[in-house]
């Protein structure tokens, strides 16, 4: 397994390395989000973690330039796994086209689990909730208990 990590924060490559790393795993660090293309076209990794704030280019417009660079038949497809800051920047995870997203703080089994799912070809989102109708709860049923629950009453006033 070759991981690209994206970041310029030393302690996010620490976390990382020690969670994921292991015999068979290696690691190209990358400290230039603007680099990131240049080291993909050296070696694919077979996934790349995107810090989303890195100082020269930050995840969100990493994984854009990859999913550009793979749409565009220059690179091939790199699964994404974006290391978010807060649960509010979910939605810039998801309109870059990330595989998957993290937020921190990071925890080695969150990371693995991520990575698991990610490269089996899967995905990995934190902070996205079911919708209600897909709680298996018939929208007509709802709908008529609050027309019940809201009939007119004859009251007289005094």
């Amino acid at each position: 397994m070759h991981i690209l990590l994206a970041t310029d924060a030393d302690w996010i490559v620490d976390e990382v390395t020690a969670a994921l790393g292991g015999p068979d795993t290696t690691f190209t660090v990358c400290r230039d989000g603007r680099a990131v293309a240049g080291v993909v076209n050296d070696r694919v990794p077979d996934l790349a973690i995107v810090d989303l704030q890195v100082g020269s280019m930050g995840g969100m417009a990493i994984t854009m330039a990859l999913r550009l660079d793979e749409s565009g038949g220059t690179a091939p497809h790199v699964p994404v796994l974006m290391l978010l800051d807060r649960s509010a920047d979910l939605f810039l995870a998801q309109r870059s086209g990330a595989d998957g997203w993290l937020v921190k703080p990071l925890d080695p089994l969150r990371l693995r689990r991520a990575m698991m799912a990610i490269t089996q070809g899967g995905t990995y989102h934190e902070g996205v909730e079911a919708p209600v109708a897909s709680a298996g709860v018939d929208q007509d049923d709802v709908a008529s208990e609050v027309d019940t629950a809201t009939e007119e009453e004859p009251a007289t006033a005094g």
